[in-house]
């Protein structure tokens, strides 16, 4: 992209970031049967999003100067992946996380470069798997992690 839409992104999304944080120091801090409470992983995004923000900052500084050099506006690939987007949060519960997490960085990954399905599955496999067991396994979160049929 260019210079100038990667720094107001870059500020944008840290101000989202700094919100996050914020906000979720307001929510309780423990829960019911979980030894994770629900603040902690709102905080965490925030802080990665936070970070990643202040990186785009500094790379920004390190752009050579291109001309008026401008990259056609790719219509199609943002309505699949939002179309995708919306029916990952409208199935989460239903068909539970690590599928509809499997199925949407699939679909994901296939849009932003065809070709090599097998490691766009074996990434969306690992990242999703990988995610439920630290998260609803080993710091004891919730997720809804399998339908119930499939249980």
């Amino acid at each position: 992209m260019s210079k100038t839409f990667d720094r107001i992104a870059a500020v944008a999304f840290l101000a989202v970031g700094f919100l996050f944080m914020v906000e979720s120091l307001r929510i309780s801090k423990s829960a019911y049967g979980s030894a994770v409470g629900p603040n902690v992983f709102p905080f965490l995004l925030g802080l990665i999003l936070a970070l990643l923000s202040i990186k785009l900052l500094f790379e920004t500084t390190r752009y050579a100067h291109s001309g008026s050099q401008k990259q056609p506006l790719q219509y199609k690939k943002f309505f699949i992946i939002l179309l995708a987007a919306i029916l990952y949060a409208a199935l989460l519960e239903t068909i539970g996380y690590v599928i509809t997490t499997f199925a949407f960085l699939v679909v994901g990954f296939q849009t932003m470069e065809k070709g090599a399905l097998w490691k766009s599955a074996l990434l969306a496999a690992c990242f999703s798997l990988g995610v439920y067991v630290l998260y609803a396994k080993l710091l004891q979160g919730t997720l809804p992690s399998w339908p119930i049929w499939l249980q």
